[in-house]
C-alpha cells in the first residue's frame, strides 16, 4: 500500500461560500438515492446498522459529511462547525476513502496504516465497509448516470484525465487477467 495524495487545497475555498455547502449535501444526496434504489443489496447489507449516523471526516477536505443510510440522507457541514451528533466516524484523505470504495485498497489496510481511524460503533463502520465492497460501486458511472449525453461521456472523460494527473481513484478498475 502506498500513500495517498492530498486534496488540492484550492477547494478549500470553495466549501466558504453560502450554497456551496448544502448543494453538495443535496448532490450527494441525490446520488445515495440512486445508488440504493439500483443496489438495494446495500441496505440490506448494513443490517442493523441501517439506522446508524455515519461521520465521514475528509480531512484533506473543508466539509464533513454525515451519512444516515436511512432515510438515505447525506448532510454536508463545514469543518469550522461543530460535528453533527453521529455514531461513528471514519477519518482520513479523500484519497484513502476513494481507493477503499473502488477497491484498489483493502480497508482494513488502510486503517491499520493509519490512513483511514474510525471512533464509535466499529461494528456499523464494518458493515459500511462490507456493504460498499460487496455493492462494487464506480463513482465516475453512478454520477455520469445522473447526467444526460453529452455530459456522461464528458464526465467519463474529465474522470480519466482527472485520476492521471492526481493519483485519485475516480472508478473501479477491471481486474487483468
Amino acid at each position: 500500500m502506498t500513500q495517498t495524495p492530498a486534496l488540492p487545497r484550492l477547494l478549500g475555498p470553495l466549501a466558504l461560500l453560502p450554497l456551496a455547502t448544502p448543494a453538495l449535501g443535496l448532490a450527494l444526496t441525490r446520488l445515495l438515492r440512486r445508488i440504493a434504489r439500483q443496489k438495494p443489496a446495500i441496505l440490506a447489507r448494513l443490517g442493523d446498522a441501517r439506522s446508524a449516523r455515519f461521520l465521514i471526516d475528509v480531512t484533506d477536505g473543508p466539509v464533513i459529511l454525515l451519512i444516515e443510510p436511512e432515510p438515505r440522507r447525506i448532510t454536508a457541514s463545514r469543518r469550522d462547525r461543530p460535528e453533527p451528533v453521529h455514531d461513528a466516524a471514519i477519518r482520513g484523505r479523500m484519497a484513502a476513502f476513494l481507493a477503499m470504495l473502488h477497491g484498489r485498497e483493502d480497508g482494513d489496510a488502510l486503517f491499520f496504516s493509519g490512513e483511514l481511524a474510525i471512533t464509535g460503533d466499529t461494528g456499523a463502520v464494518l458493515a459500511l465497509r462490507n456493504a460498499l465492497d460487496d455493492a462494487e460501486l464506480d463513482l465516475t458511472e453512478e454520477l455520469a448516470a445522473l447526467s444526460r449525453p453529452p455530459l456522461d461521456r464528458w464526465l467519463r472523460h474529465a474522470s480519466a484525465l482527472v485520476a492521471r494527473r492526481s493519483g485519485f481513484v475516480l472508478s473501479r478498475e477491471e481486474p487483468q487477467p
